[in-house]
């Protein structure tokens, strides 16, 4: 049964290659999804054949724009691979997007395994409640 979630995508420059592993690791999963991913991060991913909805890049306010989409519930869950150990003043801050997460009960992970227990858990439990309308 196709589920479509609505995941939006954000990665810090040194993460975009984990990003881009972890969906196609995951692909199975991720193909009935809706996907929003900033400027720099949706490319990245375009290129391997996903399509997504492509957001300004996060020193241009994508971060922002994917923070709106959680204001106002139009986003299931948010994936930020970000990088704590090499952050650069242009990148993207994890707090803000974070917050809203928080406001609005909205799932983050910031790294692959996170997203990976995430995803398969969240997966799960929109099947249960389908089944159980059924």
């Amino acid at each position: 049964m196709p589920i479509n979630l609505h995941i939006a995508l954000i990665a810090h420059d040194g993460k975009k290659s984990d990003m881009v592993s972890f969906l196609l690791n995951n692909q199975t999963f991720l193909k009935d999804s809706t996907l929003y991913a900033t400027g720099t991060t949706g490319s990245k991913i375009e290129k391997e054949g996903f399509k997504v909805k492509c957001l300004l890049s996060g020193p241009l306010g994508g971060d922002a724009q994917i923070a709106a989409l959680v204001a106002t519930q139009q986003i299931d869950m948010v994936i930020f691979f970000r990088d704590p150990l090499d952050k650069h003043p242009h990148e993207p801050d994890v707090q803000m997007l974070m917050r809203q997460c928080d406001v609005h009960n909205v799932p983050l992970a910031t790294n692959p395994k996170a997203a990976f227990y995430l995803l398969r858990g969240v997966i799960s439990e929109l099947t249960k409640k389908e089944q159980q309308k059924s």
